[in-house]
């Protein structure tokens, strides 16, 4: 029983990764932009948390990976995809449907083709733009397109899209003890709360609440791991 909990633990993880995926994209529908994106971003921390707990536990499984996988194409494809949609591409009619399509459909081919080169890539670097990193930055770019020139978003849509798919080695970072993608996880937190301690506190992201201590608890158990892995002489 117990080690059907054990293994358990890391795939709850990544359920509820894909959770706040669907979830982002209701509040994207809903015009809900700050929480979509505050889900988008709970998000990128399970991702982060769930493989390393695997590891720590010693429960690693090809159903995790596969798992991991799919959920990563709904809150880091999918979701920002319609986030994107619905602030800015939806004023281009189907047009614009069908060029929001392109995001998870890249992104799906870079998750296959991450997952069948597993074993020969390096824990140095990845090749192309993971689809985590890819969907966080067109998250974020959705979060603030109003405050730029029109043409950035499209424009780094487009980029994005071919960077997941590119052969350029990206830094791994790896031997950071900290969640993967921790500028952009940095950057959102920042924004959210700006937001909260703006004079619009009736507006502000509630899933901040989620976020925060979620992000905090990762990073103090990172920092009480390394004090243990190198105590001192």
């Amino acid at each position: 029983m117990i080690h059907i909990i054990r293994n358990s633990i890391p795939n709850l993880f990544t359920l509820l990764n894909l959770f706040f995926g669907f979830l982002s994209v209701m509040y994207s529908a809903l015009g809900d932009y700050k929480n979509a994106a505050i889900l988008i971003l709970i998000g990128m921390m399970l991702d982060s948390m769930d493989g390393r707990i695997a590891r720590m536990l010693n429960v690693e499984s090809e159903l995790g990976k596969e798992l991991d996988s799919l959920a990563d194409i709904v809150t880091f494809g999918v979701a920002p995809a319609m986030m994107a949609y619905y602030s800015y591409f939806s004023d281009f009619g189907k047009f614009g449907m069908a060029i929001s399509g392109l995001f998870p459909l890249f992104g799906a081919y870079r998750l296959a083709r991450f997952n069948i080169n597993a074993v020969k890539s390096s824990l140095h670097y990845f090749t192309g733009v993971p689809i985590t990193a890819g969907g966080g930055l067109l998250t974020l770019l959705t979060l603030f397109h109003g405050k730029m020139p029109a043409i950035i978003l499209p424009l780094a849509f487009f980029v994005i899209c071919y960077l997941m798919v590119s052969t350029i080695k990206i830094p791994s970072l790896k031997d950071i003890p900290l969640p993967k993608y921790g500028i952009i996880i940095t950057l959102f937190l920042g924004y959210a709360i700006y937001i909260v301690f703006k004079k619009e506190q009736h507006r502000f992201p509630y899933f901040i609440y989620v976020a925060i201590p979620l992000y905090v608890a990762f990073i103090s158990y990172q920092l009480v791991k390394i004090k243990r892995n190198n105590p001192k002489k």
